[in-house]
């Protein structure tokens, strides 16, 4: 399927130096801005406190934020679990607070704006202990909202988090420059993977910059774009290989960009598409979308960019050439045999 056929090839490799120059500019201040900003990690990789809310009716997420936020935890993550009821919240550590009392001071304004108050209440568990727990109750004595659970995440669990998802990244990588290599060829392999990196690191720079929230699903989002992107690499490199097939007499760079060119049709389809369902999550997503949206939205819009004009220039400066993916058989003999020399 094609929206349209390109008839003449596009010299996109006549100013790859130009698009490779942007990169390298790019990914630098990516890079400036990690080391001297920093990631702002969520509670996930930082410790924090977890509270599970249940209310009497169907909770208002949004409302329930607009409550915390002013209390200046900084960001905060709300969202619904489970049924209509739940809420979940994340909250970072506040130095000098212990989490007793963070729990205490957000259940009460949550209790407060359900026009009730907070009261100790009494009980004996099923292990025949007695046990206090705070509740909130209304003037008809009944209870708005029930703290269900809270707990603390603690900063090692978050340092674990951290540890895996550099494993999760590094095993992703390393399997698709096999991948690449056993596929294509190496050099195919280092272009593809040094595009990829390209994209992640600009990734983490946006975060970097503008401080937005690094979380779990931004991690997601990252490895998600690693593939997505290796894909877009490897129709590529399919199409180079089939262009050094089939036209003999062009150069490194005409098979390149024929190859680049034959393939913006199912460019602007595929990733089209896909950027219009990303968006779609972006714009009406909520808050608990909206990062990992955000990072999908930019590792497509770079992903397209590097895979087409930075993995396939790096491949040509490398030398790729019709010898490294096309076998040539031995020729015979006999000078008249049609088949001597013919590419297999």
């Amino acid at each position: 399927m094609e929206f349209f056929r390109i008839k003449r090839d596009i010299p996109f490799m006549k100013h790859a130096l130009i698009f490779n120059v942007v990169s390298f500019l790019t990914f630098a201040a990516a890079v400036f801005f990690l080391v001297t900003r920093g990631l702002n990690y969520s509670i996930e990789f930082t410790g924090g406190t977890v509270m599970e809310i249940e209310y009497g009716h169907a909770a208002d997420v949004q409302h329930v934020r607009e409550l915390i936020e002013p209390m200046g935890f900084g960001e905060i993550q709300v969202q619904k679990f489970g049924s209509s009821h739940d809420v979940m919240l994340r909250l970072p550590v506040r130095p000098g607070k212990k989490q007793t009392e963070v729990v205490d001071e957000v259940f009460g304004v949550l209790c407060k704006a359900e026009a009730g108050q907070l009261q100790q209440k009494s009980y004996v568990s099923d292990k025949g202990e007695a046990v206090t727990k705070t509740v909130c109750v209304n003037a008809q004595a009944a209870e708005p909202l029930k703290l269900t659970r809270s707990e603390v995440v603690g900063p090692s669990v978050g340092a674990e988090l951290a540890a895996d998802a550099a494993k999760a990244l590094a095993f992703t990588v390393l399997g698709i420059m096999v991948y690449l290599a056993f596929r294509f060829e190496w050099k195919f392999s280092v272009a593809g993977i040094i595009a990829n990196l390209h994209d992640v690191v600009i990734i983490l720079g946006f975060f970097a910059y503008f401080q937005w929230e690094f979380s779990l699903s931004v991690l997601a989002a990252v490895l998600a774009v690693l593939g997505y992107s290796v894909n877009e690499s490897v129709v590529i490199f399919d199409r180079v290989r089939e262009a050094f097939r089939k036209y003999r007499k062009l150069s490194t760079h005409e098979v390149i960009d024929h190859a680049i060119t034959s393939t913006m049709s199912r460019t602007v389809i595929t990733h089209g598409s896909t950027q219009l369902m990303v968006l779609s999550m972006l714009v009406f997503g909520g808050p608990t979308l909206k990062y990992f949206a955000v990072a999908l939205t930019i590792g497509i819009l770079f992903g397209i960019y590097s895979s087409v004009f930075v993995a396939a220039a790096i491949a040509m400066w490398l030398g790729v050439k019709r010898e490294d993916l096309v076998k040539v058989a031995a020729k015979t003999e006999d000078p008249d045999d049609p088949n001597a020399g013919a590419v297999v």
